[in-house]
């Protein structure tokens, strides 16, 4: 036979008068089945539902009552089950819910009778068991109620509800009856899959029009009679039943719940800002207030002092409040330029490749802060912990990775010592950062939680953005104190000296190259280094060709030290912070 599907079952009602005198009709019937074929009689043997009788009754408040007289075939079976649809999808966010009460059997000769149900998906699975195999035919008696299948329908109220079907197995004759205590307008039906627009053999109303009948010969397991009936409006009161889908859409939704959470989250973030400002605001006016203070050119009479004898490495971290790998390589030329190392560039020329040779110098190591004690100790030192007089700087790449975490921690502790940080910034960071990370995994928990369950999973993701926010706003929490504040104020100036590249005219030739020694470590810091290597570019032509802390190769003069400089920065924080295996 030929099935046509269609999106749904449940269509309009097709208007279809009685006959008269309930002459009954058949429109849209289905050929009656061939003679049946020696595999046909085998399948007779087979479990089979000979007859499903089934009356409904619709009541006040839509409640539709339904008595089904089943005429079961069994081959060694305890019992047979039969799905009925209880849940469509009506739109992306509602689903149209139909509730089965009271289940309960019978039978007359000694057929299964315990009822028990269960929900799968869209449907819910009735399953009517005894307590033995059974063989040849029981008549069961199967009686439940079902809400939500009468629904106004334009100006009726319309009863529509799969009378028949749900088997596992086929169905030689299904037959269905109507009744609700008023004149029934119009009926119509429908057999085959649920989806089906294909009428039924038979459906018409008695003559009084207070019943419709329906009817179906032969169906397939899976397939349904589905009923429909009009009633005037008024009648029982029914309407259909709702439930919100579990799904993205829902799970997201916006409602009190939810709208409360994501304004609590913009008080949140509007609090955290403010108190970010009032840590951070503080440095800004400090060194506002003090910046004029400091934009001074750093240079009286013969004293080349930078601002407050800061180091090179301590202004790195005081600036961006980090002790980056790029302090730590200021911290090395400084240690050149004071004396405590001499720099070799070789020549590639000769080696075949760029590299520099850091050599000790004998000189007593008192005034060295710790971090930079730590730093020429681990540039200086044999893995075994010996000590050596002097080390190529390409011998450092993939050996020096963990003598810097140590070096970078002496600087953090040393910007405490100083009193510019009431604590380490490192430290402030890390737990502002893990505090916002551990937020984030609790609102991602929290969210699929909230999705599975209730329609606030908004709120779920509230606390996600509010952790993502404080990760982030953890790397701006550490905050100077006032004396930090003060000193980064006064290298302000100090930085734009260096920028501009310009040292007092009259300036020997010595002292110009002292004065651009003294403060290159600086100028690493500042990224300054082409500048304010421009205030030596012509000191090769007045005879000086080195730098008493760092000697290049045969035929190099100051002009090129800009560029030796760059490239020997670069090499260097490579080098320092390459770890082993890279």
């Amino acid at each position: 036979m030929a099935l046509a599907f269609a999106t749904a079952a449940f269509l309009p009602l097709t208007a279809s008068t009685a006959a008269a005198d309930g002459a009954p009709t058949a429109p849209g019937g289905r050929a009656a089945p061939a003679a049946e074929d020696p595999a046909a009689q085998s399948m007779a043997a087979t479990e089979r539902v000979l007859k499903d009788d089934v009356t409904l009754t619709t009541g006040q408040g839509g409640v539709t009552r339904v008595k089904e007289t089943i005429v079961y075939q069994f081959a060694g079976n305890k019992g047979f089950k039969r799905a009925f649809v209880t849940r469509t999808h009506d739109s992306v966010t509602e689903d149209r819910v139909y509730k089965l009460d009271h289940l309960r059997a019978s039978s007359p000769d000694g057929g299964p009778t315990k009822v028990t149900s269960s929900g799968e998906g869209t449907k819910t699975i009735v399953r009517v068991t005894g307590g033995q195999n059974l063989t040849g035919t029981r008549t069961i008696v199967l009686e439940y109620e079902v809400r939500g299948a009468v629904a106004r329908f334009g100006a009726l109220e319309e009863l529509r509800w799969p009378a028949v079907g749900g088997w596992s197995v086929p169905v030689t004759e299904a037959r269905a009856t109507v009744s609700g205590g008023a004149a029934i307008r119009n009926v119509n039906c429908f057999a085959g899959p649920l989806q089906s627009t294909i009428g039924c053999t038979q459906f018409y109303t008695n003559h009084t029009h207070t019943q419709g009948i329906y009817s179906q010969q032969q169906m397939l397991s899976g397939e349904y009679l589905t009923v429909v009936a009009g009633f005037p409006p008024g009648t029982t009161g029914g309407k259909a039943l709702y439930e919100r889908r579990r799904n993205v859409a829902t799970a997201f939704s916006v409602n009190a719940v939810t709208s409360t959470a994501l304004l609590g989250l913009l008080v949140l973030l509007g609090g955290g800002l403010a108190a970010l400002y009032l840590l951070r605001g503080r440095d800004a006016r400090v060194v506002g207030k003090k910046a004029a203070e400091g934009d001074h050119a750093p240079v009286s009479g013969s004293e080349f002092e930078p601002p407050d004898g800061v180091r090179p490495g301590q202004i790195g971290t005081l600036i961006d409040e980090q002790a980056d790998v790029i302090d730590v390589t200021a911290t090395i030329v400084d240690l050149a330029v004071r004396g405590y190392l001499l720099i070799e560039e070789e020549d590639r020329a000769v080696t075949g490749r760029l590299d520099w040779t850091l050599r000790r110098l004998d000189r007593p190591v008192v005034d060295l802060l710790p971090y930079e004690r730590i730093l020429l100790d681990a540039l200086l030192s044999n893995p075994d912990g010996s000590a050596r007089d002097a080390v190529k700087l390409s011998a450092l790449g993939g050996t020096f990775a963990t003598r810097l975490a140590q070096v970078r921690s002496a600087m953090y502790d040393d910007v405490v010592k100083q009193g510019w940080f009431a604590r380490r910034p490192d430290t402030v960071r890390s737990r502002w950062t893990i505090a916002g990370i551990a937020l984030t995994v609790l609102g991602i928990a929290g969210t699929v939680a909230l999705a599975l369950t209730t329609e606030w999973a908004l709120a779920g993701l509230a606390v996600i953005i509010a952790g993502a926010a404080l990760a982030y706003g953890g790397q701006y929490m550490p905050a100077k104190t006032a004396r930090g504040a003060t000193v980064l104020a006064h290298t302000i100036g100090f930085r734009a000296f260096l920028e501009r590249g310009a040292l007092p005219e009259g300036d020997a030739t010595r002292q110009r190259i002292a004065l651009y020694s003294r403060f290159l470590p600086y100028a690493v810091v500042f990224d300054v280094v082409a500048k304010w290597s421009e205030t030596v570019k012509d000191a090769g032509q007045q005879g000086a060709d080195n730098l008493y802390w760092y000697e290049g190769p045969a035929e190099w003069d100051l002009s090129k030290f800009a560029e030796s400089m760059r490239t020997f920065t670069l090499t260097t924080s490579g080098s320092i912070s390459q770890s082993r295996g890279m």
